[in-house]
C-alpha cells in the first residue's frame, strides 16, 4: 500500500478535544518484576481500568461524536467480542443514540451483559467476530443505521491513538510500547501519536496472527485463525486504514502462545496485583516468551519499556481456567494418572506419597474400566498443585519411587 497514513498526529490531538473530561486518564504503574525480565524499567498503561474496563471506548466516542445529526437520528450498529460493544454502547448512551450490537454466540458473559446496561440492543449469533460484523453491516444497510467498525476507520484509530498521546506525557523518556494487537487499531493510532524514535511494537496471539504475513506481503491479507483465549485480538484481517499507519512506520510485530497469554494473566495478578483479560495482557506476554536476544531487538535497556493493558473485561469462570493454564504453564500444576491395585488403602498410600514432598492436592478421580486396566487394577487421576517445575518434578520422582508408574497429562 502506498501514500500517506489516513491518520496523523494532528487527528489524534484533535480526537483528544472530543474526549477531555469524559474519559479518564489511565494511570502507569512500574513493575519490578517484568523489569528484571526487560533489561528494562517497565511500566504498564493500565487501559483495563478505563470506563467500560477498555481502551475501546475512546475510539468509539470519537466516531459516534463526529455523526451528522442525521446520522445519530438514524442510530448506529457495531459488531463486537465484547470490548467494542461495550464502548459503543456507552458512547451511545452518553450521546443519546439508539446502538445496536451483534455479538459472538459465545462472546463472555459479562460483556454481554455489561453492554446491555449501557442500553444497547445486543443480538447473539454466529461463532466469530467476522460473522457478526456480516451481520452488523447488513443491518446497516437494510435499517439506515451507520456502521461503527472496531478499527477501521480513522476517527476510532485517532480516538484510540490517545493512549499513545498520555503515554508520552507520563514516561517522557519510553524507548518501546508494547501493545495488543488484532485489527490494528490501537497500535496504529499510537503509532501515530508518538516520536519516530520510539518503538511501537505489535503483540498478537500466535493462533490470529494476520499482521506479520500482511507486512511481509505489503496489503492487508486475512489468514486463518484458530479458537484463542485473548479474544479481543483474534482479528483474521488488518483493517486498511490502521495498516496503512504501520506499514509506513514498518512497525515490528511480536506473536504469542496460549501458554505465553495464560502465564501473563497469572504473574499480572500475583506480581501486579492487576486482573486482565488474556488479550489486554499480551504486552506482557511478549515480554515473558521473548525474553533474551528477541526482546533485546526491540528494547533499548537505558529506556523503559511501555506495556499497553488494553482490558480487563473477562468471565470469572474464564479466568479460573486462564488461571489453571497459567499455572500449568509455569510449573505448578500437575495432572497424574496412576494405576493402582483395586483393593482398600491403595488410594491412601499413593495420596501419603504425595503428601510426603508437601504436595498439594487439588481433585481425584477414578477410572474402574479401561482396555489398558487389568480385573484387579483402578487408575487414579490426580490433580496437584506445586511449588514451581522443580517441585513438580520432585513429586513425579517421589511418586515412581514408591513403587507406582506416574503419566503426566
Amino acid at each position: 500500500m502506498t501514500g500517506q497514513p489516513l491518520v496523523q498526529r494532528d487527528d489524534v490531538l484533535a480526537a483528544r478535544e472530543i474526549l477531555a473530561d469524559l474519559l479518564h486518564r489511565t494511570p502507569v504503574e512500574s513493575s519490578d518484576a517484568f523489569s528484571d525480565i526487560a533489561g528494562a524499567p517497565v511500566r504498564m498503561k493500565c487501559e483495563h481500568l478505563q470506563r467500560t474496563g477498555s481502551f475501546k471506548v475512546r475510539g468509539a466516542l470519537v466516531r459516534l461524536a463526529r455523526l451528522s445529526e442525521d446520522e445519530r437520528r438514524r442510530g448506529v450498529v457495531a459488531a463486537s467480542a465484547g470490548n467494542h460493544a461495550q464502548g459503543v454502547a456507552w458512547a451511545a448512551r452518553r450521546l443519546g443514540i439508539d446502538a445496536v450490537v451483534h455479538m459472538p454466540a459465545d462472546a463472555a458473559i459479562p460483556k454481554v451483559e455489561a453492554t446491555r446496561s449501557y442500553g444497547a440492543r445486543v443480538v447473539l449469533g454466529g461463532d466469530r467476530v467476522e460473522d457478526a460484523l456480516a451481520r452488523a453491516k447488513l443491518e446497516a444497510q437494510q435499517e439506515g443505521r451507520t456502521f461503527i467498525h472496531p478499527f477501521d476507520h480513522p476517527d476510532v484509530v485517532a480516538g484510540q491513538g490517545t493512549v499513545g498521546l498520555e503515554i508520552m506525557e507520563q514516561v517522557p523518556d519510553v524507548g518501546t510500547i508494547l501493545v495488543p494487537t488484532g485489527g490494528g487499531g490501537l497500535v496504529a493510532g499510537i503509532a501515530a501519536a508518538v516520536p519516530d524514535d520510539v518503538r511501537v511494537v505489535a503483540v498478537q496471539a500466535e493462533r490470529a496472527s494476520a499482521y506479520a504475513t500482511s507486512i511481509a506481503r505489503g496489503e492487508p491479507v486475512a489468514v486463518a485463525t484458530t479458537r484463542t483465549m485473548a479474544d479481543g485480538i483474534a482479528v483474521a484481517r488488518p483493517g486498511d486504514v490502521p495498516f496503512g499507519v504501520l506499514a509506513a512506520r514498518g512497525t515490528r510485530v511480536l506473536t504469542v502462545s496460549e501458554d505465553d497469554l495464560s502465564r501473563a494473566v497469572l504473574s499480572l495478578a500475583e506480581r501486579a496485583k492487576q486482573v486482565v483479560e488474556p488479550a489486554g495482557a499480551a504486552g506482557i506476554a511478549a515480554l515473558i516468551a521473548h525474553r533474551g536476544a528477541a526482546l533485546a531487538e526491540v528494547v533499548d535497556p537505558g529506556r523503559p519499556v511501555v506495556a499497553v493493558l488494553s482490558g480487563g473485561n473477562v468471565d470469572p469462570i474464564v479466568l479460573r481456567k486462564v488461571f489453571r493454564h497459567g499455572m500449568s504453564a509455569a510449573g505448578r500444576y500437575l495432572h497424574l494418572r496412576c494405576r493402582l491395585s483395586d483393593r482398600p488403602g491403595s488410594l491412601v498410600e499413593l495420596l501419603g506419597a504425595i503428601a510426603q514432598v508437601h504436595a498439594d492436592v487439588v481433585t481425584i478421580g477414578h477410572v474402574r474400566t479401561g482396555a489398558d486396566l487389568g480385573v484387579d487394577e483402578t487408575a487414579v487421576d490426580i490433580e496437584v498443585v506445586t511449588k514451581g517445575s522443580q517441585h513438580s518434578r520432585e513429586v513425579v520422582e517421589h511418586v515412581r519411587a514408591a513403587g507406582y508408574v506416574p503419566i503426566e497429562r
